[in-house]
């Protein structure tokens, strides 16, 4: 391992809610000659949930998840597959033991989609990014210039109101409307796949940033569970990582700046909604970024679910209906009010990643996500897709087995 390298394992035994005990948390670990397995926390041990579903999909579509899942654990159907924290301490990428368990991202078949400039703080960095045209060291002059502009028109607008009419107007009129500024305040949210279904890692696994990026930053979110009804079900924690010079260039190259080896983050696990967590906590979560340099860097910065722009469910609404069904549900991140703007390399330069950062996205609900910055092309390739799933579930007996 490289000396330079910051350790995780005192951070990612630290994974869980604070509330733990009382949390219904799924996963998806990865045994050596097995395969992905889905698996339930309980008690500081992972349990088998196989018997029960074979994926993390086919589970969040039973009507009552978090309940069929305390049922079986309390029938003894969910076999004990051993310690959660030494799984923990073995899913650290950079020192993994191959031989032993590790974990994965908690979701699987889902379509993994976002929402972007969601909240006022990172839709005024969309259009600054716009405006620099990927330029980084342009961002702090265009900063100041649009908050001259802007003021407090946008404070406390509800995007697509006949308020966010009058503003859109009066901002075309002073040239200072943007296509970010569409999406942010307008009818329509912003919504696009920001992973291929399987491609997301789970916490302990490096992230990935394109080596030709200059100006990229984390995207600290939180990230809802649908299922095929478009009944929201649960929750995790999300790194949506950006490039921002690649979308500053062009609107056109989201798909570059968003979907690049490892750029998926997700997890620890899926707190699955039951009484003690809902809609209403994770409107009112608090996250938590931190990201730690190999160089002695240190940047943190929080977000609060309370100030988005859209509520979660009027966003889920866009992503799924009678206009577009998923039946295997998705994975939606909502988006995140922190843009990094810290200067790191020189005045006026502000925040971009480098190699062996750590990044750990943290809420008291939903527990901690942590993850290691490398370039796209160094992260461990994504090898197993869709096809190596189904051939492994059906080697296993699993496909037609699983019953509720």
């Amino acid at each position: 391992m490289n000396s330079t390298l910051l350790p995780l394992p005192a951070t990612l035994a630290q994974s869980l809610p604070d509330d733990a005990a009382r949390a219904t948390l799924i996963g998806r670990l990865w045994q050596p000659g097995i395969g992905p397995t889905l698996v339930l926390v309980s008690q500081g041990h992972l349990h088998d949930v196989s018997p029960l579903a074979a994926t993390s999909s086919q589970l969040l579509n039973l009507e009552q998840p978090a309940q069929a899942l305390q049922a079986a654990l309390q029938a003894g159907r969910l076999p004990r597959l051993g310690s959660l924290a030494e799984v923990l301490a073995n899913s650290d990428e950079s020192s993994r033991d191959a031989s032993r368990p590790w974990l994965l991202a908690p979701c699987d078949l889902q379509a993994v989609k976002a929402s972007g400039v969601t909240f006022v703080a990172s839709l005024l960095e969309r259009v600054i990014e716009e405006q620099a045209r990927g330029d980084a060291t342009r961002a702090d002059a265009i900063r100041h210039e649009l908050s001259s502009i802007l003021g407090d028109k946008l404070s406390g607008i509800v995007p697509g109101s006949p308020e966010a009419e009058q503003v859109k107007q009066v901002l075309i009129a002073r040239g200072a409307w943007s296509q970010y500024l569409e999406v942010g305040i307008g009818p329509d949210a912003e919504i696009f796949t920001k992973a291929p279904v399987l491609s997301a890692v789970g916490s302990g696994a490096d992230v990935g940033i394109h080596p030709k990026s200059a100006w990229n930053n984390p995207e600290p979110e939180v990230v809802l569970a649908v299922n095929a009804q478009g009944h929201i079900v649960g929750a995790a924690l999300g790194n949506d990582v950006n490039l921002r010079d690649f979308e500053g260039r062009s609107a056109l190259l989201l798909g570059k700046a968003k979907d690049n080896n490892g750029s998926c983050a997700i997890g620890p696990f899926i707190r699955l909604f039951d009484a003690h967590f809902g809609i209403d906590e994770v409107r009112n979560c608090e996250l938590t970024l931190k990201v730690d340099g190999p160089d002695g860097f240190a940047l943190r910065g929080s977000s609060s679910m309370a100030k988005i722009s859209r509520d979660p469910r009027d966003i889920v609404a866009q992503v799924i209906g009678p206009n577009h069904q998923y039946p295997d549900g998705v994975m939606l991140f909502l988006g995140t009010m922190f843009a990094p703007s810290q200067d790191r390399h020189g005045p006026g330069q502000g925040f971009t990643h480098v190699v062996g950062d750590v990044v750990t996205v943290s809420a008291p609900a939903l527990g901690r996500l942590v993850n290691r910055v490398r370039h796209s092309d160094q992260v461990a390739p994504w090898t197993f897709g869709l096809t190596a799933l189904m051939l492994n579930l059906a080697g296993r007996q699993l496909l037609s087995t699983a019953k509720p």
